[in-house]
């Protein structure tokens, strides 16, 4: 995929002066030779911190390493100002991890008490308000520390990926969807810029493209990836222009950013101008690792822009749409799998979903605009069931106000036929019922949401308390007995 960040993992040990260095320098070569056995790549930094002189030559080394993100490792207690001023002037993210003692027959000289030392340094960068990542128990073996590098890798990822994002939007939002509505003040909070265009300034560009030598190429590519779905293929040159539209738009305004993801607009006039409708061009941008929200939605874009790093795959935006039919539930999902018919509902979006995460597809007609306008001017939807298979739900949003939140649910699409249109799943998360009643509707979280297809939900967790979103604002489906502070206790 292109337009994704790529971590660099860099590694320095620290030591507190009152102990052995080597014991922190034996532990960190352990560390490194159990990761690379295990993961991969990960540079380690010949100098031991011991001192403020010390940090300042490790965040030189790391620096000239070309280093992204941090490790620093406790191998034994550590210099709590040291080791927090190292992750102040890195200036990236960041984690803090620590040496387990080895064995009972040396806890003499080989005592490190990294354990103790994590509650100092903790506090320490409390004191600085800086924060790193701490996985939920920091002390450990080589081999489980290396675990826990392994699990920070893509969070790190997310948070440089998103300190070097641009979100380009076309146009306000249509009328009566102010569920999607984005304050932009958080986005500046979380690094990212935005670009707000009019639809206007979209047609222009569209038109300009008109005749553009790439067309003919972009077709074959969507003739080739259709193949028997290709069912309207008299509007495959005008979403060709419109791709290369995009993608030159792209290019000529992401700017000092590395990254983009795009909240475009797809009605209500978008159609009648365009002469199409934008879901398949969505779809094809948001596989190849640019995501493009419907309906102007920045923080949908946004939301989808962090799935895509941590999966490494394409993600979807869909509805949060439909409840399936009680005759439905009951003929093809009770008995097979363990939901109740409030678990499940159905997730749904016009076409634009990548057709890699569909289990067939189809080019067709977007029949709920085409109830009021010509068909012909409707047509360009991606249409087929989702494939079936592990999700993770979630969204980071501001509400109207500016404040941040976000929720997480994990579940899965379930291999049963929607026999509806549109990009569609039956998706069944536990306890969603009560999820929809008391996070959805209670916490005024709008319509979309986005799909990771993979259970990502501990990572996207750390990435969102990392850029600042509060814990208790981290919302989930919650197990039976553990009730939601608005659910009654009666009920």
């Amino acid at each position: 995929m292109n337009n994704m960040p790529k971590e660099k993992l860099g590694i320095v040990a620290v030591s507190r002066d009152c102990f052995p260095m080597t014991l922190s320098e034996n532990r960190r070569k352990a560390l490194v030779k159990a990761y690379q056995e295990k993961y991969g790549d990960i540079y380690e930094c010949p100098v031991c911190v011991e001192n403020e002189v010390h940090m300042r030559k490790a965040l030189a080394d790391v620096k000239e390493a070309k280093c992204n993100a941090l490790v620093v490792y406790l191998g034994n207690f550590g210099p709590e100002s040291s080791e927090t001023l190292l992750i102040k002037e890195f200036d990236g993210p960041a984690m803090v991890v620590a040496a387990a003692e080895e064995t009972g027959d040396n806890l003499i000289q080989g005592r490190g008490d990294a354990y103790c030392g994590v509650l100092n340094a903790s506090y320490n960068l409390k004191l600085r308000n800086l924060k790193a990542y701490i996985p939920e128990y920091p002390v450990g073996t080589a081999e489980e520390c290396a675990d826990m590098i392994h699990e920070f890798a893509p969070i790190a990822r997310a948070i440089i990926g998103l300190r070097n994002l641009k979100i380009i939007s076309f146009g306000p939002r249509p009328q009566d969807f102010l569920a999607c509505n984005a304050p932009i003040k958080q986005l500046y909070n979380l690094g990212v810029e935005i670009e707000e265009n009019s639809e206007l300034d979209l047609f222009e560009a569209y038109n300009n493209h008109a005749g553009d030598g790439r067309i003919p190429g972009i077709v074959s590519e969507m003739e080739k990836e259709l193949g028997a779905g290709n069912k309207k293929p008299e509007i495959l040159a005008k979403l060709a222009q419109y791709e290369i539209t995009l993608l030159d738009w792209v290019e000529g305004h992401k700017g000092s950013r590395d990254f983009v993801a795009i909240a475009g607009k797809c009605w209500p006039a978008f159609q009648t101008q365009f002469g199409f409708v934008p879901c398949y061009v969505n779809s094809r941008l948001t596989q190849k690792g640019i995501p493009v929200s419907c309906e102007v939605d920045i923080y949908g874009a946004l939301s989808e822009f962090i799935g895509t790093v941590v999966s490494q795959d394409a993600v979807t935006l869909l509805d949060i749409n439909n409840s399936v039919p009680a005759d439905m539930y009951e003929s093809e999902i009770k008995g097979k799998h363990n939901y109740t018919l409030k678990d499940t509902f159905m997730g749904f979006h016009c076409g634009n979903t990548a057709s890699s995460k569909l289990s067939f597809c189809e080019m067709k007609y977007q029949l709920i605009m085409a109830r009021s306008l010509p068909e012909e001017v409707t047509q360009g939807t991606l249409e087929g069931d989702i494939v079936p298979g592990d999700i993770t739900f979630y969204r980071l949003q501001s509400t109207s106000d500016a404040q941040i939140r976000a929720y997480i649910a994990q579940g899965e699409v379930l291999p049963v036929a929607t026999r509806s249109f549109g990009a569609i799943g039956v998706f069944a998360i536990p306890e969603m019922g009560r999820f929809y009643r008391h996070v959805l509707i209670e916490k005024n979280y709008p319509h979309h949401g986005a799909v990771a297809f993979g259970h990502f939900g501990k990572t996207l967790y750390e990435i969102f308390k990392y850029v600042g979103v509060p814990v208790e604002e981290i919302n989930f489906n919650q197990p039976k007995g553990m009730m939601y502070p608005t659910e009654n206790p009666f009920a």
